[in-house]
């Protein structure tokens, strides 16, 4: 290492050490152990423009172990991104660029929101199944439009936890070979040494996955560390983790290699022993020496040059492949062709009833030939959720323009996977599996929603009217537990046609994620001549069936909605004045301005009864404090379906008997 090396290296990180401090709060060691890997990796290797994060070939960075935040923000920062010394000096404050954590679409240059251990590997995963299935399908010989690595910065904790195994499993069975991963192999979490939890060999593990291994004994030997990434780079068939045995919070004299180093400010006297210590000024704070930022700012030139060169490519592809060029750029701009519904099937009443997991199915298969850049599976699960593109193959080591995914049984890595290919751009990917197992995958549907990401979840088996599987596989609580998570989007609809109108609003909706909730069970097809248009599913919430003046309205989701449209006949054969409403999406119904909603809901009317397969909590919000929900407050049980919704008392008799009750009151 020349003294130019070193004077870079320490300028990340007391970078780090100096943020951390001023705010009293964050993770100094990770950065302090780490900054010879960034330092090589953002100034030699990673191919990226400062001034434009978004160069859609660029190679992908992603920091899994968020909490040593600092290091890319000082990188950022360094590189020339839109990331000032004041933001660094504003680490974690209200308002800041710089929060604790990176977040996607805060920062510039964070290419998505990491902390939550594990999830950043299974993200980055996602980012090169994207590259590789966009390389194949719009590069040509000589031509290689999309041609970029994705880089991870992994620690102890990512290793440990449980969605990293499902997502390195499935990276090493379809041998992504342009995924690299640095584990940052300190020895140390917060609780003290890694070896009173975890004592496995790492790097067996992962050539079990079927990974590339490496080791580095020192991590401040750059030579090795290039070296390192220099063999990775030429393996082509597998994916490639590289250990790297570092020192948490280096330099320190009393924190090196403690857990003290981890989650805490060095404090004053300790950043003072600290500089003294690798021979850096003791002020001014946050110092970044010309030499030091000459070095780094050459990113700038060198990242305009990369993406002009690309620009160049690209200019000659659209030349010799129009049609091609063209459909990259429509499918980076995330557009849904505008023909896209035009086979959209429409369910006929008298053909009988339909499970709306078979509706989606045959939905899927009619726009999937049109909306080429929808691609997805199941977590082992494709025939009962009906989500296979019959006319695709499926993506495979082999076959890298398969649409059709095979996520095995990892819901949490599928959720995670997903994420990554969605924020990596391109593709509109969905994940499909039953609705119980949802909680195997709220993490990342939580970062989903967190971050915009436009993933979809398609999940079937939507309540006890599943039947015999029992209580271990039949939602109770999961409407709520997912509709409680801001900025998603859960949509359940009533019947075929609701789930035709379903996927069109999903297809276009880039606001954020979007969860589908459908029956295993079959339910009748409402005669849309007789009663309202799905289009209304467009808008949340509408009124499905109606009475002049009505006295009180009904309130039903999903597979209770034929249950309240029976309920509603016999209620107005009776001279009762009601209302239904088919309440498919909760948020999309809560968009709608007042004017809306209060035209379906009337203030006036206060008589209000709700059906819903599920736990009653949260009702209250539309039917307020004297309305009665029919609901399911307890587990299910094992039986046929229509048994089970009877027994628990999902019916229209206890529709019809709520509703007479209130009129009476």
């Amino acid at each position: 290492m020349n003294k130019t090396d070193e004077l870079c290296i320490n300028t990340i990180r007391f970078l780090a050490v100096d943020a951390v401090q001023k705010a009293n709060a964050g993770h100094p060691g990770m950065p302090m152990g780490t900054a010879p890997i960034g330092y090589i990796l953002w100034t030699k290797y990673l191919r990226h423009n400062p001034k434009n994060p978004k160069w859609e070939n660029r190679d992908r960075f992603v920091l899994s172990a968020g909490h040593g935040s600092m290091l890319l923000y000082s990188l950022l920062h360094l590189t020339g991104y839109q990331v000032s010394i004041d933001d660094l000096k504003s680490f974690r404050q209200f308002g800041s660029k710089t929060p604790g954590h990176p977040e996607y679409g805060l920062t510039p240059g964070v290419e998505t929101t990491t902390g939550p251990l594990g999830q950043g590997l299974g993200n980055a995963v996602g980012m090169a199944i994207a590259e590789a299935h966009l390389a194949a399908c719009f590069n040509r010989e000589n031509l290689n439009i999309v041609d970029h690595y994705t880089y991870v910065i992994a620690g102890d904790g990512d290793m440990m936890e449980g969605v990293t195994s499902e997502a390195s499993s499935i990276a090493g069975h379809l041998k992504l070979g342009k995924m690299i991963v640095f584990y940052d192999d300190n020895h140390i979490t917060i609780e003290g040494k890694t070896d009173i939890t975890f004592s496995e060999d790492v790097l067996a593990r992962y050539a079990a996955y079927g990974w590339h291994t490496q080791r580095v004994t020192d991590g401040n030997d750059l030579d090795a560390i290039t070296k390192a990434i220099e063999t990775a780079k030429g393996v082509t068939d597998k994916p490639s983790i590289i250990a790297v045995r570092t020192h948490i919070g280096y330099g320190s004299p009393n924190k090196q290699d403690t857990g003290e180093a981890h989650g805490s400010p060095l404090g004053e006297k300790e950043v003072e022993l600290t500089k003294k210590n690798l021979g850096w000024p003791l002020e001014p704070a946050f110092l970044v020496p010309d030499d030091s930022l000459k070095v780094f700012r050459g990113c700038i030139d060198k990242g305009a040059k990369l993406e002009s060169d690309w620009n160049n490519l690209f200019r000659e592809y659209e030349k010799k492949y129009p049609e091609l060029a063209g459909q990259y750029q429509s499918w980076m701009a995330g557009e849904v062709p505008a023909d896209a519904f035009n086979d959209i099937p429409k369910f006929d009443p008298a053909a009988g009833a339909v499970a709306t997991r078979a509706a989606s199915g045959k939905v899927i298969n009619a726009f999937s030939s049109k909306v080429k850049n929808f691609l997805g599976g199941a977590a082992d699960l494709s025939p009962s959720t009906d989500t296979i593109m019959k006319s695709e193959t499926d993506f495979s080591a082999a076959d890298r323009c398969g649409r059709n995914f095979h996520f095995g049984i990892r819901e949490h890595g599928m959720g995670a996977i997903l994420n990554g290919m969605a924020v990596h751009g391109g593709l509109i990917p969905f994940g499909a599996t039953f609705l119980v197992f949802a909680d195997y995958m709220r993490p990342p549907i939580r970062l989903a929603a967190l971050s915009h990401f436009r993933t979809i979840y398609v999940f079937t088996h939507d309540s006890i009217g599943l039947g015999e599987d029992g209580p271990t596989h039949q939602p109770i609580e999961h409407f709520m537990a997912l509709r409680v998570i801001p900025n998603l989007v859960f949509v359940r609809p009533a019947d075929a046609n609701e789930t035709a109108e379903a996927w069109k609003f999903v297809l276009q909706y880039k606001k954020g994620p979007v969860a589908l909730a459908l029956t295993r069970q079959k339910l009748p097809v409402i005669d849309r001549k007789k009663y309202a248009s799905e289009s209304g599913l467009q808008r949340g919430a509408y009124i499905l069936a109606d009475t002049n003046s009505p006295e009180a309205i009904i309130i039903a989701t999903g597979s209770e909605v034929g249950l309240a449209l029976k309920a509603h006949e016999e209620l107005v054969s009776k001279g009762s004045k009601v209302r239904l409403v088919s309440m498919p999406s909760w948020e999309v119904f809560e968009m709608q301005d007042q004017k809306y909603r209060d035209s379906v809901l009337p203030p006036s009317v206060t008589r209000r009864v709700s059906i819903e397969a599920g736990i009653t909590k949260g009702w209250v919000k539309y039917i307020g404090r004297d309305g009665i929900s029919i609901g399911v407050d307890k587990f299910g049980s094992s039986a046929p379906g229509d048994v089970v919704m009877k027994e628990y008392g999902i019916t229209s008799e206890a529709v019809v008997a709520a509703v007479d009750k209130l009129l009476k009151e």
